[in-house]
């Protein structure tokens, strides 16, 4: 499978050097371009050349590769990209692995990369980050996340549900293998200086990754910040209502505003990273194990008993503060860290009751089954921009794929 947008210099020798490693390694396979709308002749050269093209109009790096993997017909599919920067003829040991039991294989290109083939800040700083902050997340185990040469076993593709349309495509597909629970392997392979132009976009490609990264970890991008926050501003608002020395000094009320602050943000993170992990097991169909329990156990009605009593709670300490104040005759009342604390708390509650019901709300639309997104062209038919390719449900009731590979 080589993904093509005007490699008209180098797609030629890609499509003969796929041809050339199939026959020396005894793999029985076909060759797909998908072209994403080339417009220097590339998908002639490369039909002249002998591969089967398949054309995606939308562009997109993902769009183009998940247009061809729904018209792929053999066990695996092994892509690569179509500038010459990777060597076709590890394509064997691709097979090899998935044929060993292995459901997705990645090629390693960081200990053997040719000079000048990689741009400095990519080499050192966003292809090692990323990866770095995908197997934080995740805990994939990969070594380089954004190899554009891997390999798959087709069966897959189903669980995975690839979706995205751009460059992240490469981390969605390390993601979704990693929450799949996938045997995932590698391989070290050379990386080379590439032919033609190249479209990527430093700073726009690393963004999008680095976005897709946070939005498919509620856990990293909500909940660790949530935690963090309330718990400094609750331990700081306790060292000033109890004249607790920190940094070799007590701290009055402008502290305390600061940390009923950070409170106040951090239940409102602590909301956000729950209602989105509901989206994700109602609407997504993901997995994870401590918000499974979370929901089996608690219910809409034990959450909003437990909003209400904090806002009692916050209630209670400014009633008790107004009583004063009514029993002093309406006079002068210096009780402001009392009634900040009071406030702070009924905001908490409140807060609490509103993200229960949204949470509730996220559950009426809870799913049963994950649908199936790749292969559908924009108007549901099951084809992909007219060019004949089915989407897997299609493909998989055919009688036997055309290649045993």
């Amino acid at each position: 499978m080589i993904p093509c947008l005007d490699e008209a210099e180098a797609i030629e020798r890609c499509v003969d050097a796929a041809w050339a490693a199939m026959r020396d390694g005894g793999v029985d396979g076909e060759v797909i371009v998908a072209d994403n709308g080339s417009i220097d002749g590339s998908p002639a050269i490369a039909e002249a050349a002998g591969a089967r093209v398949v054309h995606e109009a939308r562009r997109g790096y993902g769009n183009a590769l998940r247009a061809g993997f729904a018209a792929a017909r053999g066990r695996f599919v092994v892509m690569a990209d179509a500038d010459l920067t990777y060597d076709f003829g590890e394509v064997p040991r691709f097979v090899e692995r998935l044929r060993a039991g292995a459901e997705l294989v990645m090629g390693n290109r960081m200990g053997d990369i040719e000079p000048g083939a990689m741009p400095w800040l990519h080499r050192y700083v966003g292809n090692p980050g990323l990866t770095a902050v995908l197997n934080l997340f995740f805990g994939t185990g990969v070594s380089d996340a954004h190899c554009g040469m891997r390999g798959l076993r087709r069966d897959v593709l189903d669980r995975l549900e690839l979706q995205t349309s751009g460059m992240e495509f490469a981390s969605e597909m390390v993601i979704r293998a990693g929450q799949e629970g996938l045997e995932i392997d590698q391989i070290p392979i050379r990386y080379r200086r590439r032919e033609g132009e190249s479209k990527l976009e430093t700073l726009g490609d690393g963004w999008r990754h680095l976005r897709f990264l946070l939005v498919h970890s509620p856990t990293y991008l909500f909940l660790l910040p949530a935690v963090a926050l309330t718990a400094i501003g609750a331990l700081a608002s306790l060292a000033v209502l109890l004249d607790v020395s920190v940094l070799g000094r007590t701290w009055q009320i402008h502290a305390l505003v600061a940390s009923s602050l950070l409170t106040i943000v951090g239940v409102q993170l602590l909301g956000l990273g729950i209602c989105a992990h509901a989206y994700g097991a109602y609407f997504l169909g993901r997995r994870v194990e401590w918000f499974d329990r979370l929901r089996g156990r608690v219910r809409l009605k034990h959450a909003l008993l437990l909003g209400a009593s904090v806002v009692a709670a916050g209630l209670l300490v400014c009633g008790v503060i107004a009583g004063v104040w009514v029993a002093n005759d309406f006079g002068q009342l210096s009780q402001e860290s009392l009634f900040l604390v009071g406030a702070t708390t009924v905001i908490v509650g409140v807060q609490i009751v509103f993200t229960s019901f949204l949470v509730s709300i996220l559950g009426l639309g809870r799913v049963t089954h994950s649908p199936t997104l790749v292969g559908l062209s924009s108007n549901g038919t099951g084809t992909m921009n007219g060019n004949g390719a089915h989407p897997p449900e299609a493909v998989r009731e055919e009688s036997a794929p055309v290649a045993t590979d």
